[in-house]
C-alpha cells in the first residue's frame, strides 16, 4: 500500500501520525447566499471534526456547490460566518488555500501541459510548495493511477482520467482538509473504487479531514462518517454514519398460500401483519425483524406456513427521497437485506 504522506528525498521517515484532537476544522455558522428572490444557502450551521469524513448529499441545485465556494472564500455570503482551520474565511482572501485541497465544480486543467507539467504549476505555487521536491510529483502521479498518461497533454485526457488530474493537484501539498465537490465524477466502478479507498486511507489513517458532495449515494454510505442532506439551501438532516441504517424503514415481507389465515394466526401470537402491495403481508415490530424463523415456526404450526420470507430494507435513494419530501420513484422499492432472504 503506498503510503499518503509524500516521500521526503531521502529523508528519514517521521514518526507515524497521532490521532488529533476532536476540534472542528470547518464552523459554518447561519450561512447564507442569496441571488436576488433565490436563497442558495438558506441559513447552514454545521461543523466538521478533525479526521471526519463529511458528506453533503443534495438533488441538483440544492446548494452544494455553493456551499463549497463559500467555504473557499470563493463568493461572499449575505449573512453568516465561516472558519476554516481556525481562521476566518472571507471573500477573495487565500490564505487558509496552502493547507486545504479542492475540486470545485468541474475539473480543469492547463490543457497545453502534460499531467507531469501541471502537477509541477501546482508544485510551485506560492504558498502550496512542498518541501519534498520534485519527487512528490511522480508520487502522486503513481498514486493516482496517473503513469501511463504523465507526459499526455491534459486536452487529450478522458473525463475520468482529468478527474484523476484534479485529484492529484487537490492532493500534492498533503492538505489537512480535502473540500471535494463530486470527486467521482466521471470515473468508472473500479476508478470509484480507487478513490473510495484513497480518501478512507487519507482521513482515517492520516486524519485529513474530508468534506465532499455526491449524488451517490450509496458510495457516500461506504465512505461518510458523518452525512448531511441538503435541499432548498438548508441542512434538514445530518447523521453520524452508523445512524443511517437506523433510520432507513425495514419490514418482513412473507408470502403464503392464504393470507387471510396467516394474519390470523399471527394476530393469535401478538404479531401486527398488515397486507402488503400487491400481495402477502407485511411486519415491522423489531421482533419479527430480529426473528423471522420464529415468524416461520408460528405460521407452520399454525397451518398457514410461508412459501417466502424476505427481509427488506429501504434503499438509500428512497430514504432520501422520503427525507427531502420527494414522492417515490419507480425502481426505488426496498431490497432484500443481504443474506436475509428465506425461502419455504
Amino acid at each position: 500500500m503506498h503510503r499518503l504522506t509524500p516521500p521526503s528525498d531521502g529523508a528519514a521517515a517521521g514518526p507515524a501520525p497521532t490521532a488529533r484532537a476532536a476540534t472542528d476544522v470547518i464552523e459554518i455558522s447561519h450561512l447564507s447566499k442569496r441571488y436576488r428572490d433565490v436563497r442558495a444557502v438558506d441559513d447552514v450551521t454545521l461543523h466538521v471534526q478533525a479526521g471526519q469524513i463529511y458528506a453533503l448529499l443534495g438533488l441538483n441545485g440544492a446548494g452544494k456547490t455553493t456551499l463549497i465556494r463559500l467555504l473557499l472564500g470563493m463568493i461572499a455570503p449575505t449573512a453568516g460566518t465561516v472558519r476554516v482551520l481556525g481562521s476566518d474565511v472571507t471573500a477573495g482572501d487565500r490564505t487558509a488555500w496552502a493547507k486545504v485541497g479542492y475540486l470545485v465544480e468541474t475539473a480543469t486543467a492547463y490543457p497545453e501541459l502534460t499531467v507531469r507539467e501541471n502537477l509541477e504549476v501546482v508544485r510551485r505555487l506560492p504558498g502550496t510548495a512542498t518541501s519534498t521536491g520534485n519527487s512528490v510529483v511522480d508520487y502522486i502521479i503513481e498514486r493516482l493511477a496517473l503513469t501511463p498518461y504523465a507526459e499526455r497533454r491534459a486536452r487529450a485526457l478522458s473525463l475520468g482520467n482529468l478527474q484523476r488530474l484534479a485529484l492529484a493537484k487537490a492532493l500534492i501539498h498533503a492538505p489537512g482538509l480535502l473540500i471535494l465537490d463530486e470527486p467521482v465524477n466521471g470515473l468508472d466502478p473500479a476508478g470509484v473504487a480507487e478513490i473510495r479507498a484513497l480518501l478512507a486511507e487519507t482521513a482515517h489513517q492520516h486524519g485529513t479531514t474530508v468534506l465532499l458532495s455526491s449524488h451517490l449515494l450509496a458510495e457516500v454510505a461506504r465512505l461518510a462518517t458523518r452525512i448531511g442532506i441538503l435541499h432548498h439551501g438548508r441542512l434538514i438532516v445530518e447523521h453520524d454514519a452508523g445512524q443511517l441504517d437506523r433510520h432507513r424503514r425495514r419490514h418482513l415481507r412473507l408470502s403464503t398460500r392464504d393470507d387471510y389465515a396467516a394474519q390470523a394466526v399471527l394476530r393469535a401470537h401478538g404479531y401486527h401483519p398488515t397486507p402488503a402491495t400487491p400481495a402477502g403481508l407485511l411486519l415491522t415490530e423489531e421482533r419479527a425483524l430480529s426473528r423471522p424463523d420464529q415468524v416461520a415456526t408460528v405460521l407452520v404450526h399454525g397451518g398457514a406456513p410461508p412459501t417466502q420470507l424476505h427481509l427488506e430494507e429501504e434503499d438509500l435513494e428512497s430514504y432520501f427521497l422520503r427525507t427531502i419530501g420527494q414522492p417515490r420513484q419507480a425502481g426505488l422499492a426496498g431490497r432484500p437485506a443481504e443474506g436475509e432472504e428465506h425461502h419455504a
